[in-house]
């Protein structure tokens, strides 16, 4: 660990959450028209609508949008999702269900992208509608998106993965989120750690089409599968033994998310498959703990709770007084923050402990 990068990390947090804080605050007192002219105390209805409501992630998520309604006072918060990952139709249903009952803002982590008709005819009605951890393509479908730099996430556990290596032969295993629809941080991710590995990704808004043997930035690669998990553990065991059938010699694998890399760890152990570097994005405490006991070799650790919180603030803010929330510099969406957990540092790679990460897994003390 650096103990900067530490540092910075949990200084860049306690500013964003004093900042959204800040930010209703301010608004307490207005009296001004905004969404659905509020004003005083009365509430206004919200929906968050998660992919589902099992992924530890959505519920800490979900947990978070809950803490900081109570605390905004504004906000009647409903919370739905869809049955999985990837389930469209579930979230389409859910934001149908809030337009009718008249609420007057959405919070989604979308599904994908038949969900956009749904969330443009919400808007039409009058909808402030934020996604959150998953960005929408384009990104104009919303009004705003709170979330992880996944392409940053996805750089920074390949810049890992390639020090690990050490120049040695690379064979890769790519266990992403789906191959059935395009959904942004799907090819972020995935991209960001082939970028980071030092390999061309040719287009980055599409996996799969980088060449499947050559030379990363050290040595020689060989691709030896894109599969889908549907960030799920049983997903990332299947596809994991999948990958194992087409080349056995996998050493490298890069996991969508940290459940997705448990489902991989057990496939690889029940082949007595032992020495493969794991690496994944979501830095949840389960997954930081996986870290610590060797599991996963690197996660890139995302901030949930704070997603939640400045969307429930931004349509508290927006009720009140009209107040909108700005995308990060240089961005299309605010940037919530991301961090490297590992405990086996890297030179030229910022990162934190699994000590260090468990205090602020998910952007809450565990």
């Amino acid at each position: 660990m650096k103990l900067s990068a530490q540092t910075t990390l949990t200084r860049t947090l306690a500013i964003a959450s004093a900042a959204g804080l800040a930010v209703t605050l301010a608004s307490c007192g207005s009296s001004s028209s905004g969404l659905g002219s509020t004003g005083g105390s009365a509430k206004v209805g919200v929906s968050l609508i998660t992919k589902d409501s099992t992924n530890p992630f959505f519920v800490a998520m979900q947990n978070g949008a809950k803490a900081e309604a109570a605390k905004a006072g504004n906000i009647d918060l409903t919370i739905a999702s869809g049955s999985k990952d990837g389930d469209e139709a579930g979230q389409i249903t859910a934001i149908e269900n809030s337009v009718t009952k008249g609420d007057k803002g959405i919070l989604i982590t979308p599904n994908g992208p038949g969900v956009n008709a749904s969330i443009k005819k919400a808007r039409d009605a009058g909808l402030y509608v934020i996604a959150l951890d998953t960005p929408p393509d384009p990104a104009s479908v919303v009004d705003i998106t709170f979330a992880t730099d996944n392409f940053k996430a996805g750089t920074l556990i390949g810049k890992w993965a390639k020090a690990q290596l050490a120049g040695k032969p690379a064979t890769i295993a790519l266990l992403d989120l789906f191959n059935d629809k395009v959904v942004s941080v799907d090819y972020n991710r995935d991209q960001g750690f082939l970028t980071g590995m030092g390999i061309d990704t040719v287009d980055k808004k599409k996996n799969g089409d980088e060449a499947k043997t050559g030379n990363y930035d050290g040595g020689t690669y060989t691709i030896a599968c894109n599969e889908p998990t549907q960030g799920a553990e049983d997903g990332g065991r299947t596809a994991m033994e999948n990958c194992l059938t087409k080349n056995p010699n996998i050493n490298v694998v890069y996991t969508i998310n940290e459940p997705a890399a448990t489902g991989a760890d057990a496939a690889l152990k029940a082949a007595n498959k032992s020495g493969v570097i794991i690496v994944s994005v979501d830095g949840g405490c389960q997954g930081v703990k996986e870290v610590k006991g060797g599991i996963i070799g690197a996660t890139s650790q995302q901030y949930p709770l704070l997603m939640a919180q400045k969307g429930v603030d931004a349509i508290s803010a927006f009720a009140k007084d009209g107040t909108k929330p700005s995308v990060s510099p240089g961005l299309d969406f605010f940037d919530t923050g991301v961090a490297l957990v590992t405990d086996k540092p890297a030179t030229g790679v910022d990162s934190i402990t699994s000590d260090a990460g468990t205090k602020i897994c998910w952007g809450t003390a565990s």
